[in-house]
């Protein structure tokens, strides 16, 4: 076996450039690029690797380690988790910045792989710039906090190190299971230490994932339950998105009669156009999948982590005649609510099933074309909601006075309502655009009124629902799809949180449209705030005077080089979105929305944490009511 001398971080590069994905019969490239931030502790080491020879990989410089994460994780969630970048920061705060981003790859479960730099092995300049000195271990370093937000972490101080330490990351990554972020922090001075390497090493390297297949035992038991069941739901997770069994998915519902109902991540796995798929569940569900959730007499989870979103925080459910069935390939997350598992392959289990059901039919008749029905009559009237001056319009949830929203219409300038205006957006752009979404109010209109008619065209990262990611997340969209338009759709909150590779898109031409809802304030949190007894406190956008404060978006981001425009109205907002389509460069249309105009829970409850001790009675009177829904919620 023949040897090659090479630094730890060329070895890297090399290695990278040498790993494959292979699923269904095709084999294609894993690793498609890598995103830098250079500083002292990876530029002399993976930045001379990569200048050397990048091979096939992109390399694309970012302006904030979070957001060029946060790109990449969106590269990988569009590409199903057959394509990755890789992700290269200095030591220190690049390292610690790369935290939140971490924490929401591993929320949903999303590959990806982080090289940040670390101190020095031979500790000769301890404490080198940017390191962490603990008294009770000379072995910490920034990269340590990367490790609860990691599906596997190392630290390399060797160079032969990093021969199974990635071969163990690679599996961690391509294995269904177990995606998720991978962390292999790389002394800075071992990045440039020579070792002679084992060729084989480098040799082409496939990642098989294979379609774990249901037992028979499974398949018994899941025909059972279902055969038994008059009113079975299909919740449809991010697992059967990522396993790619719309067509599956498609003729079990369509055959048997079976009401599809979406997760976060699940949504756009099939087109809402599909007469039984009802739409998002749960707190941000629409009313007819929250109405046969709540009739069901089985639920079928595909891919689903049963969060408090999907949930309502277990009250979604009638847990005296409901019973689960859980297709996951993972075993943990199959166990959930007490259900009856399969742990095998969204897509190959339901093919199975669907040879096997025979001509079982549900009870439902009509009702699921009646439910949906009834739902679009409600969506079209959200459509139509406007503000009244003069007096309240009973179409709008108001925690605010009337004094209030009139000044705030007064301080926008607007009278435009966010459903209304991202109706509009929903029925103007393209089919095939790709929308990103991540926080605040936004959410809850994006599960609930969007409609998603192309399959993998909703992107909405609510896993771990982190700020600032729509804007990156969109570029990352944008890396993996070059030939759709991508929407971000952020709130002013999320644009102030980051937005810094807005500046990364423009520089490499990559162009994503930044959709600015701008109601001067967190306006979610306020809601939650203010729905459960308090008054409007520190959610609101006011300078210290307490104006409303009123901040030019547009002007920022012309500032950048972005095509910009203000829509206040609709036929403002739907001129703006016909010329922004024609651009080549990245745009932004900044919308003023008056607060408490979103769209509202149906059927649906969140547990939050209330005061239980409180001087104000609307106080008192929210945690009464939340001791009243525990009583009928599953503790567990």
């Amino acid at each position: 076996m023949g040897t090659i001398r090479l630094t730890t971080a060329q070895a890297l590069v090399k290695f990278i450039n040498q790993q494959y994905v292979g699923i269904d019969g095709h084999i294609t490239p894993f690793v498609d690029g890598i995103f830098q931030v250079f500083g002292h502790g990876n530029v002399l080491g993976i930045g001379q690797a990569l200048e050397e020879n990048a091979g096939h990989l992109k390399v694309i410089q970012g302006k904030n380690e979070q957001g060029m994460t946060h790109a990449a994780i969106a590269f990988a969630k569009q590409h199903l988790r057959k394509k990755i970048y890789a992700v290269s920061t200095s030591a220190g705060p690049g390292a610690a910045n790369l935290v939140a981003a971490a924490g929401t790859a591993f929320a949903n479960n999303i590959p990806v792989l982080l090289l940040p730099a670390d101190t020095f092995a031979t500790r000769q300049p301890d404490p080198v710039l940017q390191q962490l000195e603990q008294d009770y271990s000379a072995s910490v370093t920034t990269n340590d906090a990367l490790k609860p937000v990691s599906r596997y972490w190392d630290r390399i101080t060797r160079p032969e190190q990093l021969m199974s330490s990635l071969l163990r990351a690679f599996e961690v990554m391509t294995n269904p299971a177990t995606a998720g972020p991978t962390t292999i922090c790389i002394s800075q001075d071992t990045e440039g230490e020579a070792y002679d390497f084992d060729e084989a090493f480098f040799e082409k390297r496939v990642h098989y994932i294979d379609r774990k297949a249901p037992t028979e035992r499974e398949l018994i038991g899941a025909l059972e339950r279902i055969e038994e069941s008059k009113r079975p739901v299909i919740i449809v997770g991010g697992g059967a998105r990522y396993s790619e069994a719309r067509e599956a998915l498609l003729e079990i519902s369509g055959k048997h009669n079976i009401p599809l109902v979406e997760t976060h991540a699940g949504k756009s796995t099939v087109e809402f156009s599909f007469k039984n798929n009802l739409g998002g569940t749960g707190i941000l569900g629409t009313s007819a999948a929250n109405a046969v959730i709540r009739q069901a007499d089985l639920v079928i989870g595909i891919g689903t982590r049963y969060t408090d979103f999907t949930t309502s925080s277990k009250t979604a459910f009638n847990w005296d005649e409901t019973i689960f069935l859980n297709i996951n390939v993972s075993r943990p997350q199959a166990y959930k609510l007490d259900a009856f598992q399969v742990v095998a392959d969204a897509k190959v289990t339901l093919e199975q099933l669907a040879e096997r059901l025979g001509d079982y039919q549900t009870a439902y008749g009509m009702e699921l074309a009646e439910l949906k029905a009834a739902w679009l009559v409600e969506r079209d009237r959200l459509a139509k909601v406007t503000f009244n001056r003069d007096v309240f319009d009973p179409e709008i949830k108001h925690q605010f006075s009337q004094a209030v929203m009139n000044e705030y219409a007064n301080a926008l300038n607007t009278e435009l309502s966010q459903t209304a205006a991202f109706l509009a957006i929903n029925d103007t752009v393209a089919e095939d655009s790709i929308v990103v979404g991540a926080a605040g109010s936004l959410p809850g209109d994006l599960q609930r009124l969007w409609n998603s008619n192309i399959p993998n065209t909703f992107h909405l990262e609510y896993g771990y629902s982190c700020m600032g990611y729509e804007i990156s997340g969109s570029l990352g969209a944008k890396l993996a799809a070059p030939n759709q338009e991508v929407y971000a759709m952020a709130g002013d909150g999320s644009f102030l949180m980051l937005h810094s590779e807005l500046i990364t898109a423009l520089q490499y031409n990559h162009k994503i449209n930044i959709l600015l809802f701008d109601n001067s304030g967190y306006g979610c949190i306020n809601n939650l705030q203010m729905e459960h007894g308090s008054d409007s406190y520190f959610c609101e956008f006011r300078t210290a005077d307490n104006q409303i404060m009123n901040i030019d978006y547009a002007k920022v981001a012309e500032g950048y080089g972005a095509k910009t425009y203000r829509a206040n109205t609709i036929s403002e907002l739907k001129v703006a979105l016909g010329d922004a389509k024609k651009q080549t460069v990245s745009t932004l249309i900044e919308m003023k929305v008056l607060p408490k105009t979103m769209s509202d829970g149906y059927d649906s409850w969140w547990h939050v944490g209330v005061s239980e001790v409180s001087t104000k009675d609307s106080i008192q009177k929210a945690h009464e009511a939340i001791k009243k829904k525990l009583e009928k919620a599953k503790k567990y």
